[in-house]
């Protein structure tokens, strides 16, 4: 009894002995695991440097927030899309017709602020029926400046609007969209590098128990934990975005992961630019207040200018209004001052027709799911390039501290 005894106990001592070496492969997943994590936290976040510089870290993604976008907008202009193209589809009619409503009751508004702030006391005592004619003759005219500044407008387009301008600035400015943008389209990849973190540290781990059983010598594990930080990174990327093209073996079909998923990212990537960037309200927001605004003041200008003359015979039995005296130009500024300031929140009465005759998110993922492997991977690949031997460094290093603590807890 008492040697079966000894000799389990003699068992299980080496059995101890042993666990050592078996968390060996367990530590060695955790690492590759956990440096995988990190290095995709640390290409997103911090949204802003944190720290003292030079000493301190921001993520990659904000921190060239300008270039990213750059290079997003210079594919879209590129390979997606011609704005011009898709704006001559709105129709100035349609959009007059869509603004009548409240192009009306802002017809009435703008009259009764001018002549009350140049002839006050005249409009006060004017008849209604020359109000109401009034009032009839400028709501009949407004519309036609809607739909004569939305022509002008189409015409200098390329004028109008600084597409790039618009989108840069739109993700400089929100670097959450940004970060947002690339997490949401390559969410199964970044996915993917997590848990391959785990799986190819496992069985790095496996060849690292096996090197330190035979020679165990102290800078072994410190070796294979950068070995680990590093080559889990790389494989995760590379089984990403490569083979390119497919590669068929009997009914297997290999292909980098992100490739794949054309038309899934496809659907997500246009939704996002077509909802947060590219929108209707930032292109007309762009066009009312934007550089552009100084040609449209003008076309507006005109456009009200004419439409006082034809109102001014009306109003000639209770006052003289001549074209280019001071009283003709001073009701000609304030009315066009006014129309311009209200605008943009008119405009709006637009939005729902100008989507749907845009169609922007349904032509920019038909034509992503047109492009070819390499132009497409274009689309997420700027994110691990730009400082990819940065995070697979970090994720030796990493790995080599992780060894080396588990030498001095498990071996030392």
């Amino acid at each position: 009894m008492e040697k079966i005894f000894f000799e389990m106990h003699i068992n299980f001592s080496e059995i101890i002995g042993y666990l050592p070496y078996l968390s060996i492969p367990i530590v060695s997943a955790l690492v590759g695991w956990i440096t995988n994590i990190v290095a995709i936290n640390m290409t997103f976040y911090p949204i802003e440097f944190i720290g003292i510089r030079p000493l301190g870290w921001q993520g990659i993604i904000p921190s060239k927030a300008r270039k990213m976008a750059e290079t997003a907008v210079e594919l879209w202009t590129t390979k997606l899309l011609d704005i011009g193209t898709q704006f001559s589809k709105i129709k100035p009619e349609k959009v007059a017709e869509e603004m009548a409503p409240s192009i009306d009751h802002l017809s009435k508004q703008i009259i009764d602020e001018v002549m009350e702030a140049k002839l006050p006391k005249i409009w006060q005592n004017a008849p209604q029926s020359i109000k109401v004619n009034v009032y009839k003759k400028v709501g009949e005219n407004l519309p036609v400046i809607v739909e004569e500044m939305m022509k002008d407008v189409k015409t200098n387009f390329s004028d109008m609007l600084d597409l790039k301008y618009l989108a840069v600035s739109s993700l400089t400015q929100n670097k959450v969209l940004l970060n947002q943008m690339f997490l949401t389209c390559g969410s199964a990849e970044f996915k993917f590098i997590k848990k391959s973190g785990l799986y190819f540290g496992f069985l790095f781990g496996l060849i690292q128990m096996f090197v330190w059983y035979f020679f165990p010598l102290w800078w072994i594990l410190p070796l294979f934990g950068i070995l680990v930080g590093y080559f889990t990174n790389f494989l995760a990327l590379r089984l990403i975005f490569r083979p390119l093209n497919p590669i068929k073996i009997g009914k297997l079909v290999i292909q980098g992961m992100f490739i794949r998923r054309q038309i899934e990212v496809a659907t997500e990537y246009s939704k996002i630019v077509a909802s947060k960037i590219i929108t209707i309200e930032n292109i007309f927001e762009y066009i009312i207040r934007g550089p552009g605004s100084k040609k449209l003041e003008k076309i507006v200008s005109k456009q009200i200018e004419y439409t006082i003359n034809e109102t001014a015979g009306l109003l000639k039995s209770l006052v003289e209004i001549s074209t280019g005296s001071k009283l003709f130009i001073h009701i000609r500024n304030i009315a066009c001052f006014r129309f311009m300031q209200e605008l943009p929140m008119n405009i709006r009465q637009v939005f729902g027709y100008a989507e749907n005759a845009l169609d922007l998110e349904h032509i920019l993922r038909d034509k992503m799911i047109e492009l070819t492997p390499v132009e497409f991977e274009s689309f997420l690949r700027p994110v691990f390039q730009e400082d990819e031997t940065t995070l697979i460094i970090i994720g030796a290093v990493l790995g080599g501290l992780a060894g080396l603590a588990q030498y001095f807890i498990f071996f030392y």
